[in-house]
């Protein structure tokens, strides 16, 4: 079985500061450097490197870091043949703020990303037959997001759907053609309109969601855990203790260890369990792609904690 990534394909541009600055202000930074991002990229690699086979689909620009992005992929192992190559746009960018604290901020110019449309959709449909999963996210346009949930859920393969940036229209169509929805708390209230951080408040917002058609919520909650919902269970699953560098590829690397569960067909607190882990690892470690675990290092921190792989 195979996993599909719809989604955004980003060159990373990082700044390091003390912490994050305010509106109108000027701080001095540790350090800067350039990686591979964008949450499609980044959640291909996550899962790629848990040992499944994966393809992505989505585009660069021929200039300006699209072939260096195509070259990053391949060599984390993500299949990139359905990854076409934009004349008249450049790759997409994210500018990133990173704090001592392992807290970030980011801006992202979607460039490539942003002409994604159904030509993608249709090499998408070509790799469907032997699927078991379509990640998504909102770094293309939402009517190329909405064909692609379409044609997997007709496909009989689950879709998973990471709303990020979140879109405050999302159309109630979306909803209902999602498997499990993984926002995390800051996405989480954007969607529901009222404050999210923590257990209580992630289970209102994970009952909003259902009720709008989602079969699971997955609510992040960052250092605090992980809270998951469908029609048939609830529970919370407790962060595991870490000692944060940067979050920002934690919570991508949340779905691809959720997404290694659902190939290992493991129930569904596994399933979230291994996202958690998979993110934990994530934050004690700098960059995007750079921070995602690979298989040894997943299964390595697992069994360390006495949880199984």
């Amino acid at each position: 079985m195979t996993v599909i990534v719809f989604g955004s394909i980003n060159i990373d541009l990082v700044a390091t500061a003390p912490r994050l600055p305010v509106a109108g202000e000027t701080l001095l930074g540790h350090d800067f450097f350039k990686v591979p991002g964008g949450k499609g990229a980044n959640q291909a690699v996550a899962v790629a490197r848990l040992g499944i086979t994966t393809y992505i689909v989505g585009r660069v620009g021929a200039h300006s870091f699209g072939a260096e992005l195509i070259n990053s992929l391949q060599a984390a192992g993500v299949r990139t043949d359905n990854v076409s190559i934009e004349a008249t746009a450049s790759s997409g960018v994210a500018v990133i703020i990173v704090d001592d604290a392992g807290e970030n901020q980011i801006i992202v110019i979607p460039g490539a990303n942003g002409l994604v449309d159904n030509e993608d959709v249709e090499r998408l449909r070509n790799l469907l037959p032997r699927a078991k999963a379509l990640l998504l996210q909102f770094e293309v346009p939402m009517a190329a997001v909405i064909a692609a949930a379409r044609a997997a859920h007709n496909a009989g393969v689950k879709v998973i759907l990471d709303p990020a940036p979140v879109q405050f229209d999302v159309p109630n169509e979306l909803y209902s053609l999602v498997d499990i929805i993984t926002p995390n708390e800051v996405e989480a209230r954007q969607l529901v309109n009222f404050p999210v951080d923590g257990e209580e408040s992630a289970a209102k917002a994970a009952q909003v969601l259902l009720q709008r058609g989602v079969k699971c919520a997955i609510i992040k909650l960052g250092a605090k855990g992980v809270y998951c919902a469908t029609s048939e269970e609830n529970f919370f699953i407790p962060a595991f203790p870490i000692q944060a560098v940067d979050t920002t590829a934690a919570g991508d690397a949340f779905n691809g260890g959720l997404v290694a569960g659902i190939v290992a067909e493991l129930p569904l607190r596994g399933c979230v369990t291994w996202g958690t882990a998979a993110g934990a690892i994530a934050a004690t470690r700098p960059g995007a792609q750079t921070s995602l675990p690979d298989r040894y290092m997943f299964d390595a921190f697992l069994t360390e904690r006495g949880v199984k792989s």
